[in-house]
C-alpha cells in the first residue's frame, strides 16, 4: 500500500463508536473503504422530516394523544403503528392503532409533494452513484420512502429500497441495515451508514457498519 493510500485510509478511519464524521464523508471518496452505502430516507435524503410532525400533530391531536416535537425526533426511525402504540399506552388512550397509522400516513403522502432534497447528502449519493452499491433503508412504508425518492429525482440511484414491511425488528435493532446489506451482496463491515437518529445510529451500530451522522448542527 502506497502512503497515498494508507493517509486516505487513516483519515476515513471511523472513532471508537463507529462514527465517520460528516466532513469526511462530503470531502473524500468512500470506496477506498467501503463497498456499500447504506441511506435513511427521512431526514437524511430528504428534508420530510418537519413535514412528518406537521402530520403526526394533526393526526395525534384528533386522536387525543399529546406528541411533543422533541418526542417525535427521539423516535425517528420507528414504524408508525409501533409509534401509536407506545403513545395511546403510556396516556392511556384507546385509539384503532392501524386506522390511526393509515391517517397519519395519508396526512404525510399529500405534503411529499413539498419534500426537497438533503443536498449535502444527496450529493455524496451521486458522486458515488455507479462506483459502489447502494441502498435506501428506512423504518418508513416502502411505497411512501420510494414517492420521496421518485419527488427528489434520485429513485433509480437505489436498486435495493428496505421499508418497515421488510423486517419484523425495527431502528433500534440492526435488522433493515443487514437487510440491505444481504440483498447489496455486500459485508456488513464494508458498510457505511448515513442516517439523522440516535435510533438509527445504534441500529448501525449493533450492525456491525460505521455510520454518518448527517445533521449538520449535531
Amino acid at each position: 500500500m502506497s502512503q497515498s493510500d494508507n493517509n486516505t485510509a487513516s483519515i476515513l478511519s471511523p472513532n471508537e463508536f463507529g462514527q465517520l464524521h460528516l466532513d469526511i464523508a462530503i470531502a473524500h471518496d468512500l470506496t477506498e473503504r467501503y463497498e456499500g452505502l447504506i441511506f435513511d430516507c427521512d431526514g437524511t435524503l430528504t428534508n420530510s422530516m418537519p413535514l412528518h410532525y406537521l402530520a403526526w400533530n394533526e393526526t395525534m391531536t384528533r386522536h387525543g394523544i399529546d406528541f411533543p416535537e422533541s418526542r417525535f425526533y427521539a423516535m425517528g426511525g420507528m414504524p408508525s403503528e409501533k409509534i401509536i402504540a407506545v403513545l395511546s399506552s403510556e396516556q392511556g388512550v384507546s385509539i384503532d392503532v392501524d386506522l390511526a397509522t393509515e391517517e397519519k400516513e395519508a396526512n404525510f403522502i399529500a405534503r411529499i409533494p413539498s419534500v426537497e432534497r438533503l443536498e449535502h447528502v444527496t450529493d455524496i449519493a451521486e458522486r458515488h452513484l455507479n462506483r459502489i452499491a447502494m441502498s435506501v433503508a428506512s423504518g418508513g412504508m416502502r411505497d411512501i420512502v420510494a414517492d420521496q425518492l421518485r419527488t427528489i429525482g434520485v429513485a433509480d440511484w437505489f436498486p435495493v429500497l428496505v421499508g418497515s414491511e421488510d423486517t419484523e425488528l425495527h431502528k433500534p435493532e440492526p435488522d433493515v441495515f443487514l437487510c440491505a446489506a444481504q440483498r447489496m451482496g455486500v459485508d456488513p463491515k464494508r458498510c457505511l451508514v448515513f442516517e439523522d437518529s440516535p435510533l438509527g445510529f445504534e441500529a448501525a451500530k449493533r450492525a456491525g457498519m460505521d455510520w454518518v451522522d448527517v445533521r449538520v448542527d449535531a
